[in-house]
């Protein structure tokens, strides 16, 4: 099968997507598939056993969707199937008018991110889903509606998150919930050897993840200000690094805050071993990989509960949790966190067995074994009996199930899709019909890496 993965950052990006499509890339390639990436970049991005292709970042924004969109078509009609975690808009776009189909994987309202970004509304996702707008809103929730109706199929790492699509019109019959995977954790040294690495000495609580207004960091802060004698240590970057900074000093936390910029994956899952803690102090959150990420290497996560995060952190089982927005709560519990060593001692070892259903292997393979037996197709085994808990789904199954549902209708015309001479314009030089002949060239990751525009 060949697989068309669009993901709107990619390593050594840090984030959600930056973690989550490089691990469902090499888990599909390590299967035998053609997997094949279109991101955005700042720099040419590493290739490995696939391509990947990125429009670079210096594009104005009109520039970086338009050719994004044609970079997804183009790339998308030697495709069987695309899978999306971001760029929706230039996804659905390319995927539908590259005839086919694309799956979905949500982390938030897009509508509500838009409208964030662009200056139009406040709040936070649950707010938005009771105002109604004006006509940009309007416009914006639109396309939201129309990009989700028109996948494949959709896929939430919570059950919240499932509950926002369905109320938006997806059928429910075409939205699943896939837990975020944990990493592969690679062997680490001694947990003191990365205590000295990262120069920590006594409480210290950790962060990863971008520096936007979403994560709220400013609250985490508040609490740590609260917290005599304990340490933050920040790894990501983002816009409000500065007014961060500067709260810090206001704070007169300066000296116990340490902002280390964007981490490579290996660094930030050291130091969340290294740390005693991780802290999210999110206004939002749908299922946030790096709880996932922490609890994974047994470090407890202190947290207010917002969006699914409440789905994978259980006071005090492999961490706190406190209401969202109630900063005051949290101060509390990393007093409490730190004072009593029982405590931390339980919740560290509760941690990594909190997520253990959630390897890789069982996310991602267990649907994947059971739809290739449903279609009669061979499967590397035949037992489905540790499958991943009843009402998830992983993203190679509806993979496989979106391609057969499509490829016939899919592949019944090659004619270009466009309405008018500008779709070959958009796509590629090459006349429609000379493309509709044109084989794909194999490609070698040898040949090095380079930013990718359409031409």
């Amino acid at each position: 099968m060949k697989v068309l993965i669009v993901s709107g950052i990619w390593p050594p990006d840090v984030g959600g997507p930056a973690s989550h499509a490089p691990d469902v890339a090499d888990f599909l390639a390590g299967r035998g598939h053609e997997v094949e990436v279109v991101t955005t970049a700042d720099a040419p991005p590493p290739q490995g056993a696939y391509r990947v292709l990125a429009v670079p970042r210096r594009h104005r924004v009109g520039v970086r969707h338009y050719r994004g969109a044609a970079l997804v078509h183009r790339r998308a009609r030697e495709a069987d199937v695309v899978y999306t975690t971001g760029m929706f808009g230039r996804s659905a776009l390319g995927s539908s008018l590259a005839r086919t189909p694309y799956v979905l994987k949500l982390t938030g309202d897009p509508a509500f991110e838009r409208s964030r970004r662009r200056g139009i509304v406040e709040g936070d996702v649950d707010q938005f889903q009771g105002r109604r707008g004006g006509p940009a809103v309007a416009l914006l929730r639109f396309a939201r509606d129309v990009e989700l109706r028109r996948a494949a199929h959709v896929f939430t790492p919570s059950a919240y998150l499932r509950g926002l699509a369905l109320a938006w019109g997806v059928p429910p019959d075409r939205v699943s919930v896939v837990p975020n995977p944990v990493p592969s954790v690679p062997d680490l040294p001694d947990r003191e050897e990365l205590r000295r690495g990262f120069g920590l000495n006594g409480a210290t609580l950790a962060f990863a993840g971008r520096l936007t207004a979403q994560k709220a960091l400013g609250r985490a802060l508040d609490a740590v200000a609260a917290a005599e004698e304990v340490r933050f240590v920040v790894a990501g970057e983002g816009p409000d690094r500065e007014p961060l900074e500067h709260h810090a000093r206001a704070l007169g936390i300066a000296e116990r805050v340490t902002f280390l910029g964007a981490q490579p994956r290996r660094r930030v899952i050291e130091l969340f071993r290294a740390a005693d803690a991780t802290i999210l102090s999110s206004s939002w959150e749908n299922f946030p990989h790096t709880v996932v990420e922490a609890l994974a290497v047994g470090t407890p996560v202190l947290a207010m509960e917002s969006g699914g995060v409440g789905e994978v952190v259980h006071d005090g089982v492999n961490g706190l949790l406190v209401p969202a927005a109630a900063t005051a709560q949290l101060a509390s519990a990393v007093q409490r966190y730190f004072a009593d060593d029982a405590l931390r001692e339980r919740l560290r070892a509760a941690a990594a067995p909190s997520v253990a259903a959630y390897a890789p292997e069982r996310v991602f393979g267990c649907r994947w074994r059971r739809a290739s037996s449903a279609s009669g197709t061979r499967s590397d085994t035949s037992s489905t009996s540790a499958c991943s808990p009843a009402g998830t789904a992983t993203t190679t199954a509806f993979i496989s199930r979106a391609r057969s549902l499509h490829s016939t209708a899919r592949r019944s015309s090659r004619r270009c899709p466009f309405a008018s001479h500008v779709s070959c314009e958009i796509s590629a030089r090459t006349p429609c019909s000379r493309r509709a002949r044109t084989r794909r060239r194999p490609h070698s990751p040898a040949a090095g890496s380079r930013v990718s525009t359409p031409r």
